[in-house]
């Protein structure tokens, strides 16, 4: 299956505050899926079914993945429901790696690719029937805008759902995080090549400035700003994980 490239113009992804993470991601997707279970201690498939238990759509409807990766998601959204199902994410290495799972799954059919920016999604107002977003916020200048803009290509009513990595709220257990994202992480990414020595070293510092920068309490007023009613939070794994859904409010 080829990966769609996006249309010239305002809809390019080579400029702007992604190119950090394109770089890092780029040499990630061949052993990517198999070490986000080891590093996550295998947290990472229990939080994104939970995930996905939050998304529903028409059999003839269409869902939005946005930062799709290696097509994780999107391989579970398509055996969740009958819907068909856009991936998109910035970086093509992973793209391509996700058109190899889709067709190791046989769901290539149901699900496209394409490379794009979440804050700039190349598509028409209320053009999806659900949307999810993974582990995205974190790397956008200005996450309320992008979540403004999400909603805009989700229909009235629609399901949205988030993952996302968070900072234990427990003091013990934040303890533990800590030294685990500082010191074990980068130590566990050194022995399986050096791009994921840059991917653990750049992990908990950017997971704690996040939060320190917007709490988990303003994250939910900005989907409320932008347009998303009946958000709902679940804190998972002691707090190593958050998931996140709402509704897109009715005209």
């Amino acid at each position: 299956m080829a990966v769609t490239q996006p249309p010239t113009g305002p809809h390019g992804v080579s400029t702007g505050p992604n190119v950090a993470a394109r770089r890092l991601f780029a040499d990630l997707p061949r052993r990517y899926d198999a070490l986000a279970e080891l590093l996550s201690f295998g947290q990472n498939r229990r939080w994104r079914a939970e995930m996905v238990d939050h998304i529903s759509a028409p059999r003839d409807g269409v869902i939005l993945d946005v930062a799709t990766g290696t097509a994780g998601v999107a391989i579970s959204l398509a055996r969740r429901t009958r819907a068909r199902v856009v991936g998109i994410d910035l970086t093509e290495t992973m793209l391509r790696r996700g058109a190899t799972n889709l067709q190791r799954h046989r769901l290539a059919d149901r699900v496209h690719l394409m490379v794009g920016r979440a804050e700039q999604l190349p598509f028409a107002d209320e053009t999806f029937d659900a949307l999810t977003f993974t582990y995205l916020l974190r790397y956008v200048a200005d996450p309320a805008a992008t979540l403004a803009e999400m909603a805009r290509v989700v229909k009235p009513g629609g399901l949205v759902a988030s993952l996302e990595f968070m900072v234990p709220p427990r003091r013990l257990w934040r303890a533990l995080w800590w030294m685990y994202t500082r010191l074990l992480l980068p130590a566990a990414g050194r022995a399986f090549g050096m791009e994921w020595y840059e991917v653990g070293r750049f992990l908990g510092p950017s997971i704690s400035g996040f939060y320190r920068r917007r709490p988990v309490a303003s994250v939910v007023a900005a989907w409320q700003d932008a347009g998303f009613t009946g958000v709902g939070v679940r804190t998972m794994s002691l707090g190593g994980g958050i998931v996140m859904w709402g509704r897109k409010r009715d005209h």
